[in-house]
């Protein structure tokens, strides 16, 4: 399985993009702190930042990113939008969202080791893409781990639920009350440059 090992921080910076985006809020680098960047970025350049930024925030390989822009396009409505709330729909995503990992790729690394039930059934696909009404769970057997217990009561931290998700604080369990908007994307990204970057 592809996965992407490209330093946080650092490529955070690159794209103009803050670590919070991707679940860490401490990361920062000093690295070239005056580099001698262009002022002005080509059409293409801007596009494919806007494509590398939406990749790396969600740990995307560029196979399957092309494969969700396809399916987008053939959906009704704008498929910049529908680009990302199917990204946004990806069972790590939710893990994330929910609170029960801290960071995205914690979530699809729960996932692969097969930590969360959909409705039930044991699900270990990161992309699996949950639907209305989907209820994701911590294992029964996962619950006694430290990484869990730590989630529940009085000092469970704090987590900023969208509101296409329900949760209660004391369970370790999750609904999904409705699908994402664009609204819900909780970073800037202009997906139209995405779009015009593979309509050529």
């Amino acid at each position: 399985m592809a996965r992407n090992m490209q330093p946080i921080a650092k490529r955070c910076k690159a794209l103009n993009l803050s670590p919070a985006a991707m679940g860490y809020a401490k990361k920062d680098t000093n690295r070239n702190p005056k580099g001698q960047m262009r002022k002005k970025q080509s059409e293409y350049a801007m596009q494919l930042t806007e494509k590398q930024k939406v990749k790396f925030v969600y740990g995307i390989m560029e196979k399957q990113f092309r494969m969700y822009y396809e399916k987008a396009a053939r959906m009704q409505g704008k498929t910049g939008e529908n680009l990302l709330t199917l990204i946004e729909r990806r069972l790590d995503n939710v893990v994330y969202r929910l609170g029960f990992a801290q960071t995205r790729r914690e979530a699809r690394q729960l996932t692969t080791h097969g930590h969360f039930t959909v409705n039930g059934q044991r699900v270990d696909i990161p992309s699996y893409l949950v639907k209305t009404g989907d209820v994701i769970e911590v294992r029964e057997k996962s619950r006694a781990s430290v990484k869990f217990k730590r989630l529940l009561g009085e000092d469970a931290p704090v987590v900023n639920l969208p509101k296409w998700l329900t949760r209660d604080k004391n369970t370790l369990q999750g609904t999904v009350a409705a699908m994402p908007a664009r609204d819900d994307i909780d970073f800037p990204v202009e997906e139209h440059l995405i779009v015009e970057l593979y309509s050529k």
